[in-house]
């Protein structure tokens, strides 16, 4: 089977594990809709394409985050946003990507519903960060980010409580927070199957 099968299979499927449903926040009672891209590499050993934030940024300053943002009224769902926000970010034509599915949405204490959009990419297409968002793109291979060995458990406190959350070390990096979760997820749903 596969990696655009194996994964056409895992987000299809009508049952699954369970989902992490977002952080342990308190969630505000309105949501903005938000969606992300997992760029997955077609190459023999699959990677996944993650952006480091810059430092300057209001929110999420110098996190790992997937290419993404919030669903603009000009897009017509949250696969045209995440295609729109991965072009914007990191100039990746939306016309090299294999939209396979979304997979489990998740939601964050700052109020964003998150729609994750999986993805095939050609190998090593030629990405160019955009200097106001992304400091870095970088890939980290899928085998890793999906081995729930490298998923750890953490906690820290935030405005006066403690969070728990999930994180995945990568050298140089932290991926923590909502893209750590959305790994657990798919990683979860492709072990599934």
């Amino acid at each position: 089977m596969t990696l655009a099968e194996r994964l056409i299979t895992a987000l299809t499927a009508s049952a699954g594990p369970p989902a992490l449903a977002g952080d342990d926040m308190p969630h505000a009672a309105t949501s903005v809709a938000a969606a992300v891209l997992i760029a997955i590499t077609d190459r023999a050993e699959p990677g996944v394409i993650l952006t480091q934030r810059t430092e300057t940024l209001r929110r999420h300053a110098g996190q790992v985050a997937f290419p993404g943002g919030r669903v603009d009224p000009e897009d017509t769902d949250a696969v045209a946003a995440a295609l729109r926000e991965a072009h914007e970010e990191i100039a990746m034509p939306p016309a090299a990507v294999m939209v396979i599915g979304t997979t489990d949405r998740f939601r964050t204490g700052t109020g964003y519903e998150i729609v994750p959009v999986v993805g095939v990419v050609p190998a090593d297409l030629p990405l160019v960060p955009a200097e106001a968002e992304v400091a870095a793109v970088f890939e980290v291979p899928l085998a890793f980010l999906l081995d729930p060995a490298n998923h750890r458990e953490s906690a820290g406190e935030w405005q006066g409580r403690t969070r728990r959350f999930y994180e995945i070390p990568w050298p140089d990096r932290r991926i923590w927070g909502a893209t750590a979760g959305i790994i657990v997820n798919l990683s979860r749903r492709l072990a599934w199957q």
